[in-house]
């Protein structure tokens, strides 16, 4: 019969070997969070202390119900981005979003809300097949030429869309946009789900993965900055 005190040790051992793999697991996972938060450091910044660029670009999410009017989070990154152009601090807004999302017409929104705010219609540039965060960097690099650039997001995703845009060639500064509405579960949530969404972004990043739709050159947004 087993002495108590032996068959103690022998778990504890257990215990300790599944505690080792578990944390090793936890360091593994965290990995491409841990790439996009410490490469982002430097280049995030509050609404108030925004440096200039000539562009900024402000990334896509979902709009109302009424398929009009953005969403809570778009209409605070929009909100930013206005007051970045009001402020001098920026001279053209590259609204970037899905033209086809299920929520709605991303960028068209965008640019109405935009007007509404006082923004020139004439330096808004839509790019509707920044399908995701990955393609938005990609397709404002390759498309229009973009090198210097401010983007707009909330907290949750500022770190990795800088990272990105910085991987793919752009020099970007990333600006917290505006949240109203934002409780804690819901930055909680958004937080979590960014955390697994590094995981893609890393896994993007290493097989320099194209964006889902190539498109000839767009002067666009240098169009703009002339204007």
């Amino acid at each position: 019969m087993t002495d108590p005190p032996k068959r103690a040790n022998r778990w504890r051992r257990r215990l300790i070997r599944v505690a080792v793999v578990a944390v090793a697991v936890l360091l593994v996972a965290s990995l491409p969070w841990l790439w996009t938060t410490i490469s982002a450091r430097g280049h995030v910044y509050d609404e108030a202390d925004a440096p200039a660029a000539d562009v900024v670009i402000v990334l896509g999410t979902a709009v109302a119900a009424d398929r009009r009017q953005p969403g809570d989070r778009l209409a605070g990154r929009l909100q930013t981005a206005a007051e970045l152009v009001n402020s001098g601090r920026a001279r053209v807004v590259l609204v970037s979003g899905d033209g086809a999302g299920t929520s709605g017409d991303e960028p068209a929104v965008m640019t109405s809300y935009l007007t509404d705010l006082g923004v020139d219609p004439r330096r808004v540039v839509a790019d509707p097949y920044g399908l995701d965060t990955y393609d938005s960097c990609a397709r404002a690099r390759e498309v229009y030429g973009v090198e210097r650039a401010l983007v707009v997001t909330q907290s949750y995703h500022l770190s990795r869309a800088v990272t990105l845009c910085r991987h793919l060639g752009l020099d970007v500064d990333g600006v917290a946009a505006r949240c109203a509405g934002c409780g804690r579960a819901l930055l909680a949530e958004k937080s979590l789900r960014d955390y697994f969404a590094s995981g893609k972004a890393a896994w993007d990043a290493v097989r320099d993965r194209p964006p889902a739709v190539r498109s000839p050159a767009d002067p666009a947004v240098r169009n703009a900055q002339r204007g």
